[in-house]
């Protein structure tokens, strides 16, 4: 094996183990004919510590198929107890010269965005994350029927 294989293999083994700030990390696939409007991709979040402070992310895939500079999603934190935090959130996909902002090489770019900062979870039991695409084109009422080029959905939590 070459020396700079065994050096490449190392160097992802540490990245990859080395992730201590991670408390949730989970990716849920969409089909390959787009991410349909009344689809919502669901994260169950079990025994998290109800004493510290964490940063949400939603992490997304996309491909060349994604044909917008933007992304809306609808989010929605479920409590233990019932109580349920809806957010109506856009992000920015790719720079003005049309460029993907999201890492990674070849086709398929990852995007790591914020959800929420600081976010203590009081209540024990599941805490149930919900996320739906919420895109439309200009001028029209009704949604995108099938967002193709988005390939995959992932919720992260992180100690600050």
């Amino acid at each position: 094996m070459h020396k700079s294989l065994v050096y490449s293999l190392l160097a992802i083994i540490c990245l990859v183990s080395c992730d201590t700030n991670r408390e949730y990390d989970v990716y849920r696939s969409l089909p390959e004919n787009g991410w349909h409007k009344d689809s919502i991709i669901s994260f169950n979040v079990k025994e998290i510590d109800t004493t510290n402070r964490y940063n949400l992310f939603i992490n997304l895939r996309n491909n060349s198929n994604y044909n917008y500079n933007n992304l809306y999603l609808i989010t929605e934190m479920n409590f233990p107890n019932g109580k349920v935090i809806s957010d109506t959130l856009e992000y920015e996909m790719a720079y003005p010269n049309g460029d993907w902002m999201g890492v990674g090489f070849g086709e398929i770019k990852e995007s790591k965005l914020w959800y929420k900062a600081g976010v203590q979870f009081p209540e024990s039991g599941t805490y149930q994350i919900n996320i739906r695409q919420a895109m439309r084109k200009n001028g029209n009422v009704n949604g995108i029927q099938n967002l193709e080029g988005i390939t995959d959905v992932g919720f992260r939590i992180e100690k600050p």
